[in-house]
C-alpha cells in the first residue's frame, strides 16, 4: 500500500544520512514552542472545569480533599494526552497538510526531485520526528497547568487544605499513570503527523484540493487518535491495572 511505503520512507529519512538536524529543530520549534500558549490555556481551563465538577461530586461524600488526586488521575492517563494531541493536530497538523499540499500543487515537490533531494526525507521525516519527540513535553505542560488550575479552584471555591491537596495526589496516582499518558502522547504525535504529511504529500486538485486535504487530515487524525486511545487504554489496563494507591 502507498501509505505503508510512505511511512517506511519517512522513518528511513530519519536515520539515513545526511540527517538534517536544522530542519528537525525548526519543526520542533514550530510544533512545540508555538503550541505552548494554547496548551497552557487549554490545560488550565480543563483542570479548572474538571476540578469544579469533581469538587461538587466529592462534597456529597465529604471528600473534597481528594479533588486534586481525582483530577490528576483523570488527566494523567487520558485527558492530557488526548486533548493535547487534539489541539496540536488541529494547529500544527493542519499546517503540515496545507504547507506540503501547497508545495505539491505548485510542483515544488517535483522541483526537489529534479535537484536530487528526497522530498520525503526533506519535508516529511523532520515533521514526524519533531511531533513524536515534542508531544510528551507538551502533554506534561498540559498536565501541570491543569493540576495547578484545579489547585486554585480547590483552595478558593472548596476551601481545600493546601497540604491535603498535594498529599492526596501520590496516594492515588503513581509514576505508571503519568508514564502511560506520556507513552500515549508519543503515539498520538506520530499518528497525526503521519496522517497530515501523507494527506498533504498526495494532494491533488489545486487550491481546492489543498483545503480538502487539510480538513481530511485533521478529521482523520482525531478519529484515529480516539480509536488508538481506546486500544492503548485497554492494553494498559490488562497489562498494568491501576492500584489506586500510587504504586508503580
Amino acid at each position: 500500500m502507498r501509505i505503508l511505503r510512505f511511512i517506511a520512507d519517512s522513518f528511513k529519512g530519519m536515520v539515513a544520512p545526511p540527517v538534517a538536524f536544522h530542519l528537525l529543530m525548526k519543526q520542533m520549534e514550530f510544533v512545540g514552542n508555538r503550541s505552548v500558549g494554547i496548551i497552557l490555556l487549554a490545560g488550565a481551563t480543563l483542570g479548572a472545569v474538571f476540578g469544579m465538577q469533581m469538587g461538587e461530586f466529592l462534597l456529597l461524600f465529604n471528600s473534597e480533599n481528594m479533588i486534586g488526586a481525582t483530577t490528576a488521575f483523570g488527566m494523567s492517563r487520558e485527558l492530557a494526552p488526548v486533548f493535547c494531541s487534539f489541539l496540536v493536530a488541529a494547529r500544527a497538523g493542519s499546517a503540515m497538510a496545507s504547507e506540503i499540499g501547497t508545495m505539491r500543487v505548485n510542483e515544488q515537490i517535483d522541483a526537489l526531485k529534479v535537484m536530487a533531494i528526497n522530498p520525503i526525507a526533506y519535508l516529511v521525516s523532520p515533521r514526524i520526528l519533531a511531533s513524536t519527540l515534542i508531544m510528551p513535553l507538551l502533554t506534561g505542560i498540559f498536565l501541570i497547568s491543569g493540576i495547578f488550575a484545579c489547585f486554585v479552584v480547590g483552595v478558593i471555591i472548596f476551601d481545600v487544605d493546601v497540604g491535603l491537596f498535594f498529599d492526596s495526589i501520590p496516594r492515588l496516582i503513581g509514576l505508571s499513570d503519568v508514564r502511560s499518558g506520556l507513552e500515549k502522547s508519543v503515539v498520538f504525535g506520530m499518528i497525526f503527523s503521519v496522517i497530515s504529511c501523507y494527506r498533504g504529500f498526495y494532494t491533488e486538485g489545486g487550491a481546492k484540493g489543498v483545503g480538502k486535504s487539510t480538513s481530511q487530515a485533521v478529521v482523520l487524525s482525531l478519529v484515529v487518535i480516539l480509536i488508538i486511545d481506546l486500544v492503548l487504554s485497554f492494553a494498559q489496563f490488562k497489562l498494568s491495572p491501576p492500584t489506586m494507591m500510587g504504586a508503580g
